[in-house]
């Protein structure tokens, strides 16, 4: 994915597209533990945005984001990594059991809760995420009254932080088209060693 600047234009420097790098960050998983991005270091992984409570987008993402752990289950070098949306209701306890409700592999999904204005600065600084009201998507969630990031986007980063793909997560063809790449990039770093 190129750099964006501020008027959406493709930043270009020395004739080349410059790709954007995802900032270190610290928040807590499912198990209560700090997360960092330390530890993803040297991964490829999947991300994506979204709170426990959506009854639309966010089960389809999660169902798309069980199968890619699925096809990629003995590979070390693949994480996934969910970011809650609505950290005041989603604890480390409630990600815990959506974990679960997915099936999500210890040390290889991890689903995130910390400070809402670090969680949103991630997506929308880091991730390059844009803002969108929860009512937009699921007008059963009122106490979700904020405006807030809430996409069906996956993100492919590479072992280097770069974001190298941004996905629909839930049109069957895009979640194909990441699991594609995803293959593609490990088979790239491993002709590398």
């Amino acid at each position: 994915m190129p750099e964006i600047d501020e008027t959406g234009q493709v930043v270009i420097k020395g004739g080349d597209t410059v790709f954007h790098q995802i900032p270190p960050y610290k928040l807590i998983d499912q198990e209560g533990k700090e997360f960092s991005t330390e530890q993803l270091k040297g991964k490829i992984y999947v991300a994506d945005f979204f709170f426990s409570r959506c009854g639309t987008i966010c089960p389809k993402l999660s169902n798309s984001l069980s199968r890619v752990q699925s096809i990629f289950s003995a590979d070390t070098n693949v994480r996934i990594v969910s970011h809650s949306v609505d950290p005041k209701y989603d604890s480390a306890a409630v990600l815990k059991k959506y974990a679960q409700k997915y099936d999500a592999k210890p040390g290889k999904w991890y689903f995130l809760t910390g400070d809402k204005k670090a969680i949103y600065d991630i997506a929308i600084k880091g991730y390059k995420l844009p803002v969108a009201d929860a009512s937009e998507y699921d007008s059963k969630i009122r106490s979700v009254d904020e405006t807030f990031i809430h996409s069906e986007k996956l993100l492919l980063i590479d072992k280097e932080g770069y974001i190298r793909g941004i996905y629909d997560g839930t049109y069957n063809p895009d979640v194909e088209r990441l699991i594609g790449e995803v293959k593609v990039l490990t088979e790239i770093y491993k002709s590398k060693k």
